[in-house]
């Protein structure tokens, strides 16, 4: 899991579970009406805005986040350098095996379409249209989820307004106005804590993955059509360096990859 996505979770959990036991009966807090109101509300809602394989696909995209992006930019400048290598010294049919044996379906393609000769236009096409309909699914994700984290203080306040109403008309009735109020109180704290503890920040986290993979693509992309221009192994370096931001920079000029430099982080040795 993101250790950023993971600790934001904790510390957010375990605060507020903190404020509730050290304010009184943290059971007071506990309310199956307001939880129907708020989730129920929401996901209902979320159906009627979105299709329902859209929001499967939101929540799988929020897995992918939660698990990490997995995306290693200077993993990447090292392996299209060493194509630009192999293409210069042997030309790029020689390409073609090593490219089999890639994981990322997206290099994959670009360099299959290479080798087979393709015209690079052609080849700049095929891919950014593949990179701009990822774009829009994950736009879409995002939306989703800005969507849910908009609707769930709503049914908050459909809940309080339910429970006001519900207090007013038993006036006359002391023993049902504590329920009453707490239901009112209770799903708009529901409401706002799904919203800005989980719904916000996962569609905040699905856009910023969303432009780490971006940058990934549009790295691959200038490498594949560099190498395709048969260009010196030292300028597709160059190129692709000038996307990076300066802390990727210090790792691309060690060749370390990403797993090294987590455990380095973590003062462990790696081979």
């Amino acid at each position: 899991m993101d250790a950023a996505t993971l600790l934001g979770l904790v510390a957010g959990i375990v605060l507020i579970g903190w404020a509730l036991v050290s304010g009184g009966d943290p059971m007071a807090f506990v309310d199956a009406q307001s939880a129907a109101i708020v989730l129920g509300g929401t996901f209902a809602a979320t159906l009627i805005n979105f299709r329902v394989q859209q929001v499967l696909t939101a929540i799988r995209l929020a897995f992918r986040v939660f698990r990490g992006n997995g995306y290693d930019h200077a993993a990447l400048i090292q392996t299209l350098v060493g194509f630009a290598e192999r293409a210069r010294r042997d030309g790029l049919l020689a390409l073609e095996e090593e490219a089999e044996a890639l994981e990322d379906s997206f290099l994959k393609k670009g360099i299959r379409l290479v080798v087979d000769g393709a015209d690079p236009e052609l080849v700049r096409s095929v891919l950014e249209t593949e990179l701009a309909f990822q774009q829009d699914r994950h736009r879409m994700g995002q939306s989703i989820f800005s969507t849910m984290a908009a609707l769930s203080p709503a049914f908050g306040m459909i809940g309080t307004l339910i429970g006001l109403i519900q207090m007013l008309g038993e006036l006359d009735n002391p023993d049902a106005i504590g329920p009453g109020l707490a239901v009112a109180l209770t799903t708009t704290f529901y409401g706002a804590l799904l919203a800005y503890l989980f719904l916000n920040p996962i569609a905040g986290k699905l856009r910023l993955a969303s432009e780490e993979e971006t940058l990934f693509r549009e790295m691959a992309i200038e490498g594949v059509l560099s190498i395709q221009a048969g260009d010196n192994p030292r300028i597709v370096y160059e190129k692709l360096w000038a996307f990076l931001p300066a802390s990727m920079r210090e790792r691309v000029e060690s060749g370390e990859t990403a797993e090294q430099a987590e455990a380095r982080r973590r003062g462990e040795v790696t081979a």
